[in-house]
């Protein structure tokens, strides 16, 4: 039965091959999404393992946040980008899960976030989410629970307002832009709790500022922040 079986996946693979989404070329196993060449040009940060690392410097003077991660550092034109831009605007959800997975074995090896009581990712505007057909952040949040067995409350905050994008702002533009853009829904649901708010891509850290902000509302919570990539001045 295990050789035809091996046969009818091998038949099937050439009319419907599983290819990287990093570079194109083909995959052997459907149950990867990258090749080793392109997983071993992620430029990883390990800055989960490494206190005041540049992403928590970020949040100094302008949030309490407690730890705060990156998997990667991000660049213009780079396989991660592309990577990304799949995940944001092409439908590839399984991307999320993927990544989702490595970051959550990544935080599961560093005592820092060892006391994270639940995920949160950073909302999108309903309308937004509806066009994507879904939060990238939340489908990031998907695969760190799937190895950190974390809840994820995804209903305790809402971006109340639509956003014009960031990406051509510059810091204090992105700053005006987001300010008073989050509203607490139900503070009763984090009271007491170590949260980590989660995002695709940290840039000045405008918009997690003032997600976390608003988090902070709630009593005796603590904030902490994991994104996938950090983008590099």
């Amino acid at each position: 039965m295990k050789t035809v079986k091996e046969a009818i996946d091998s038949f099937a693979h050439i009319f419907f091959p599983h290819l990287c989404v990093g570079c194109g070329s083909d995959l052997i196993g459907d149950e990867q999404l990258l090749c080793l060449q392109c997983i071993n040009k992620l430029p990883s940060t390990n800055f989960e393992l490494y206190a005041s690392n540049p992403v928590e410097k970020i949040f100094w003077g302008r949030a309490s946040i407690k730890s705060a991660s990156a998997q990667y550092y991000f660049t213009k034109n780079s396989i991660l980008q592309h990577i990304l831009h799949q995940l944001k605007y092409k439908g590839k959800k399984e991307i999320g899960i993927y990544f989702g997975r490595m970051m959550g074995e990544a935080l599961c090896q560093s005592n820092r976030f060892a006391d994270i009581n639940a995920l949160v990712p950073l909302p999108l505007f309903a309308s937004k989410e509806r066009r994507r057909g879904y939060n990238q952040a939340n489908v990031l949040a998907e695969g760190i629970s799937s190895v950190t067995k974390l809840p994820i409350l995804d209903n305790c905050i809402e971006r109340i307002t639509a956003t014009e994008t960031q990406t051509q702002k510059n810091r204090i533009e992105r700053w005006q832009n987001i300010s008073g853009k989050f509203k607490l829904k139900d503070k009763e649901m984090i009271r007491g709790k170590h949260i980590l708010l989660i995002d695709d891509v940290i840039t000045t850290g405008a918009t997690l500022d003032a997600c976390a902000n608003e988090l902070l509302q709630a009593e005796e919570v603590q904030v902490s922040v994991a994104a996938l990539a950090y983008a590099l001045a």
